[in-house]
């Protein structure tokens, strides 16, 4: 067998995660039989403010995790998604660390798991697998600058946009994005009457168009005009990071190269 062509196909059996896919075959070996993969809905609470993290999460395919911090008026913002291009939950950790936000299951999926203390004695033994997980844990510190920087800045619309955009190509689909007004008022941190007074807008300019339970992108061409470029500024950190982990066009065509 072509070596390429064996290296492919082994890459193409790991669950559908980029960063376990940015894996060596050495160093995803390490992990393999401690993997599991399996389904969790949307809304599932993987950790909750305080809670032990012993178990990393992996969202696979279409599948989604949002942040969220939650607030003295008991509302929860949302501060970045993380989708096949990383994980949740004991990244880097050592040891016993407690969740400082909430972690939820944005979009429902296959999930693959793998428990802390097996993740960390790997990375004991693969100083490459390490440097992997170092280097994401960089790019997930940089989408928290950037958010932080783009609700400081960008207008609620610019915001809108991007968020819609980003969801886009986490999931895979062109054409619309399972965002209710309630969940993208808490992606925006603003009420839902705000949220849909924004929708309504982009909606008049036949950029958008909504149904139950999801946001339908009718011009995508005109909604990345109204989006801020915060998204852009993230893949660019990911692609000089870790090549060809975060999801776009070109990183779908094919595994990533080291």
């Amino acid at each position: 067998m072509d070596v390429h062509i064996g290296k492919t196909a082994e890459v193409a059996s790991r669950p559908a995660n980029n960063l376990l896919r940015r894996l060596s075959p050495g160093d995803y070996a390490l992990l393999a039989q401690h993997v599991a993969v399996d389904e969790a809905a949307a809304n599932t609470l993987l950790y909750s403010p305080g809670d032990d993290v012993q178990v990393v999460h992996f969202p696979c395919g279409p599948a989604l995790a949002t942040f969220l911090v939650p607030n003295e008026d008991g509302r929860d913002v949302e501060t970045i998604l993380v989708g096949r291009e990383g994980a949740v939950g004991g990244i880097v950790s050592e040891g016993f660390l407690p969740a400082y936000t909430r972690i939820c299951v944005k979009f429902g999926g296959p999930f693959a798991r793998i428990h802390v203390a097996k993740l960390e004695a790997a990375k004991q033994r693969s100083p490459s697998l390490r440097n992997v997980f170092a280097r994401y844990a960089d790019c997930m510190l940089a989408q928290i600058f950037q958010s932080t920087a783009c609700n400081a800045i960008h207008s609620i619309e610019q915001r809108t946009a991007k968020w819609i955009l980003a969801a886009m190509e986490r999931t895979g689909d062109e054409s619309s994005v399972p965002l209710t007004h309630e969940q993208l008022a808490t992606l925006l941190g603003v009420g839902r009457s705000y949220a849909s007074r924004v929708l309504q807008s982009f909606k008049a300019e036949g950029v958008l168009d909504t149904r139950r339970g999801a946001i339908l992108v009718r011009n995508r061409e005109g909604l990345r005009m109204r989006a801020c470029l915060c998204n852009d500024a993230v893949k660019m950190h990911f692609e000089e990071v870790l090549r060809g982990v975060y999801p776009t066009e070109e990183a779908g065509r094919g595994p990533a190269r080291g």
